[in-house]
């Protein structure tokens, strides 16, 4: 089979990453519009950005292990064409679609993820307020059937790395909304705001990586209205810019919850892997719930983007 080897995209994008940074922030201060940085906030970041190379290469290996012994296993071989790499990175794309959903939706996955939607700024340091705590997530997983359908787990890598320099500069205020037939199909700063908004119409909205296109697809796209700007960060914000408790508060969460007294071994599992916000007694709210909470005190919001009639 094929032996292939890839550059590591995103490294070599570091110095890009740090001129847009500088760019965006000389913008802000130039015109007095497009988002707000906070020297605290923006630290903490860069930090977690590090804080998730660091991780990669500790624990890269488990991951990288896993999809060569799948490699070993197909007899399929798609080969290094264009074509293949075309068809692979929208295939990832798909595939990054589905692990984020399920990272807003399995707390498990969730607690990983949250640290991302952590930050109550949104400017282009947010992009790097990366996990720590990946690997445990187990969704390497989701990428097998690409590994096993005949694309070399190198070739897999380096488009999740397109993916993640191509998500770098959706992550701004600073741009409004791109040309109609771009919206339409491609991610777009527009659209991600929305994802990061914790507003309850844009909860659980937004997916996408590259293709705005999943998202209308599985029914999970909402617009940004230009009458309700997206207020960002988590529904209850942690207060905090320590890096430590940025990165594991909702897997210290995750184990209070399970370890408490006079629950069942059913609410201790699903308080592990059922959406965020779930609790036995009620006592806090999912999405759906904070939606439905909203719609009672708004009715003439049904039917609107982000509200199912």
């Amino acid at each position: 089979m094929t032996d292939l080897s890839y550059p590591d995209v995103v490294q070599l994008a570091v110095p890009f990453f740090i001129a847009a940074i500088a760019i965006e922030l000389a913008w802000i201060v130039i015109k007095g519009r497009g988002g707000r940085y906070e020297t605290r906030d923006a630290v903490t970041s860069l930090i977690m950005g590090a804080g998730n190379v660091a991780s990669g290469l500790v624990l890269g290996f488990v991951a990288y292990g896993f999809f060569m012994a799948l490699w070993t296993l197909t007899p399929l071989d798609l080969g290094t064409g264009w074509w293949a790499l075309l068809l692979c990175f929208v295939l990832d794309d798909l595939r990054y679609y589905w692990v984020h959903r399920f990272g807003h939706r399995i707390r498990w996955v969730w607690a990983s993820h949250v640290n991302h939607h952590s930050s109550q700024h949104y400017n282009l340091t947010t992009a790097l307020r990366q996990t720590w705590t990946g690997t445990f997530t187990f969704m390497m997983v989701v990428r097998a059937p690409l590994i096993l359908l005949g694309f070399h787990p190198a070739m897999v890598l380096f488009c999740g790395g397109l993916n993640l320099i191509y998500q770098f500069w959706i992550h701004t205020e600073a741009i409004g909304k791109m040309p109609k037939w771009f919206e339409a199909v491609m991610n777009t700063p527009s659209h991600h705001r929305v994802h990061h908004g914790r507003n309850p119409r844009y909860l659980d909205s937004n997916y996408a990586g590259v293709f705005i296109v999943w998202d209308k697809l599985f029914g999970t796209f909402v617009p940004e209205l230009d009458e309700e700007k997206p207020d960002f960060g988590l529904v209850h914000n942690i207060g905090s810019f320590n890096p430590i408790r940025v990165a594991f508060h909702e897997w210290v969460g995750i184990f209070r919850d399970v370890t408490q007294r006079g629950i069942s071994m059913r609410d201790r599992l699903l308080y592990a892997v059922a959406p965020p916000g779930w609790s036995h007694d009620g006592s806090r709210g999912t999405s759906e719930e904070i939606q439905a909470d909203h719609l009672r005190r708004h009715p003439e919001d049904r039917g609107t983007p982000g509200f199912k009639g």
